[in-house]
């Protein structure tokens, strides 16, 4: 019986998190037409039409949408991954540059006759472990010296972000391009295109795969539930023989491989080298999509396919409605502001409950 009335406050507290995620599109939706009616006068429903036809209009637009989805998906887990402890991962910027980084100057070192798939996998290792070896070091600061850990990886995020800019200005710069851009892994050890001519590769697939394996993790696992505990209460989940040193230190690595493999996937998928500067913030807009979809795999991924969306479609919007492609960034940080408030409330309520 009291099992029964635990899962039926779990059920009832998703749907709560799902009506208010609705809710925050809409009124965002709502806001957004309203801006757009008083600065300029345009038509929102044309402009949200030109939206959804530059979006899902096409098997092209498709793929598009799904490729600009990737990343925002690989990110997001990361960060929903750490926020499942109580911890929050602000430093995935810093850990997907790093990532990239090394995945590509493993790539490089890897040329000359090796099998394709032995560089793709040793590549994609190296650049999750150098992610996860800085998010471990922000879990491990926080763990033992009780560090703030997002004061910890905003300094990281410079640091990083920094030094691969470094690399890519001076002993890993193409000498053949006046792009601040390492030279090119080669053609043969990019990923898979699922649509020729696109952008859309099998990074999707790796990044389903993960969400299901995460959910596993999470839901069924000894370790998902420690990971739980503690970010339910920490106090309680180490009264109970937990370890919150060595389950914040894993979290936290795990959580920079996850973040890592956003820029591993971006050079071996998209770009074909490292390129200064390559990330728009994803790092930081994995933070909205990990709060929209409430932390949960499933809720990531439809997330990370709105932004995908939003931003797919903000082109065609622009020169068919006349609309700024800048009236995304304004919907979408409506989204988080009405999604986030109720949640940051909640964080620093268990943060000051430990």
């Amino acid at each position: 019986m009291e099992k029964q009335t635990v899962k039926k406050q779990k059920v009832f507290l998703s749907l709560e998190q799902l009506y208010l995620s609705i809710f925050a599109i809409i009124l965002s939706l709502l806001i957004t037409a309203l801006i757009m009616l008083v600065s300029g006068g345009e038509n929102p429903i044309n402009a949200f039409q030109a939206l959804l036809a530059g979006a899902l209009g096409s098997k092209t637009a498709i793929a598009t949408t799904l490729g600009k989805t990737v990343p925002l998906l690989f990110v997001g887990m990361a960060c929903a991954f750490s926020n499942k402890a109580g911890l929050f991962n602000i430093g995935c910027e810093g850990q997907l540059y790093i990532g990239a980084l090394t995945a590509t100057a493993t790539a490089l070192a890897m040329q000359g006759g090796l099998p394709r798939f032995l560089v793709i996998l040793v590549s994609f290792l190296t650049g999750m472990m150098s992610g996860a070896l800085v998010g471990g070091f922000n879990g491990l600061l926080k763990a033992k010296l009780n560090i703030n850990e997002v004061l910890v990886a905003i300094m990281l995020n410079y640091i990083m972000k920094f030094f691969a800019s470094y690399c890519v200005h001076g002993p890993m710069k193409d000498p053949k391009s006046k792009v601040m851009q390492s030279p090119s892994i080669g053609q043969e050890y990019m990923l898979t295109k699922i649509l020729p001519k696109s952008q859309l590769t099998t990074a999707l697939i790796l990044g389903l795969i993960l969400a299901a394996l995460l959910y596993v993790f999470i839901n069924k696992t000894g370790a998902g539930f420690a990971l739980r505990a503690v970010g339910e209460n920490g106090s309680a989940a180490q009264a109970a023989g937990i370890s919150m040193v060595k389950t914040v230190i894993i979290t936290m690595a795990a959580s920079g491989a996850i973040a890592a493999l956003t820029g591993v996937t971006e050079v071996f998928g998209k770009t074909g080298k490292f390129v200064d500067g390559f990330s728009p913030g994803y790092g930081f807009t994995g933070i909205a999509v990990a709060v929209l979809g409430n932390n949960h795999p499933v809720g990531v991924i439809l997330s990370a396919l709105l932004f995908g969306i939003l931003e797919s479609g903000a082109m065609t919007m622009s020169y068919v409605a006349g609309v700024s492609t800048s009236m995304i960034k304004v919907m979408q940080g409506l989204v988080i502001l009405f999604v986030a408030t109720p949640e940051l409330v909640a964080f620093m309520k268990r943060r000051r409950a430990k």
